[in-house]
């Protein structure tokens, strides 16, 4: 299936993420130099989607990913590192690295 963003989730999410953070429509407005807000009213009730310039800033605004404001019908991967194996030997490596600085 070839993924899709789904507009009117992506609106409810980006309102959600705006009343947990304490973000009013003006102050997403200020923060983008945008002339009015009837754009971000648009986002938030699924008519458009924000430009991917305006995700960037929003991302940054709100401290998250532009995967965790947007939603599609993609499958969420981990952001993990991958398996424990992997995140074991991601550590084991960074801890042989800095034993290597200290001894030296």
């Amino acid at each position: 299936m070839f993924p899709m963003i789904d507009k009117k989730e992506t609106g409810l999410n980006l309102r959600r993420i705006m009343d947990c953070r304490g973000f009013t429509v003006k102050d997403v407005q200020e923060y983008l130099g945008l002339a009015s807000v009837q754009s971000i009213y648009h986002w938030l009730n699924g008519i458009s989607m924000p430009t991917i310039d305006n995700l960037y800033a929003l991302s940054e605004l709100f401290g998250l990913s532009i995967d965790d404001m947007v939603c599609g019908n993609r499958k969420r991967k981990s952001v993990a590192f991958g398996t424990r194996e992997a995140l074991n030997n991601r550590i084991m490596a960074y801890y042989t690295k800095i034993n290597e600085r200290t001894a030296a």
